[in-house]
């Protein structure tokens, strides 16, 4: 239990970070709702992010496989989400906000795949 909540502190403060330097400036432009497909690139890319992150906190995978899973997240966002990157940051907060980190690993292990094929990044 203990090592869950360090892991689940540690994947918040990393997740916070990565998401300030994946999506520079702050959320000053108009607030944005999204439904929809746009919804569902969001939720496909903060699973992508927060995993990535959780990964890496717990020493499953490299930097490297990190950035790449970041990389991706950033591509889904770019191709598939209309807004601002402040508007995105602003969506990809209230996503993290709303899912439990152990909710957001278990849509990774059922959605991952289905959303790379869903928002293409090539």
């Amino acid at each position: 239990m203990a090592r869950q909540l360090i892991l689940t502190a540690a994947v918040c403060s990393a997740l916070s970070i990565a998401a300030l330097v994946a999506f520079p400036g702050r959320a000053t432009a108009g607030t944005r709702v999204y439904e929809g497909r746009e919804a569902a690139a969001l939720r496909c890319a903060n699973t992508l992010a927060l995993t990535a992150v959780a990964l890496s906190a717990a020493e499953l995978i490299g930097e490297g496989e990190k950035n790449v899973m970041l990389g991706v997240t950033v591509r889904i966002l770019d191709r598939h989400v209309e807004g601002t990157w402040a508007q995105k940051r602003a969506a990809m907060e209230v996503m993290r906000d709303r899912r439990s980190v152990p909710d957001t690993l278990e849509d990774y292990r059922r959605i991952a795949e289905r959303c790379l094929v869903q928002f293409p990044i090539n």
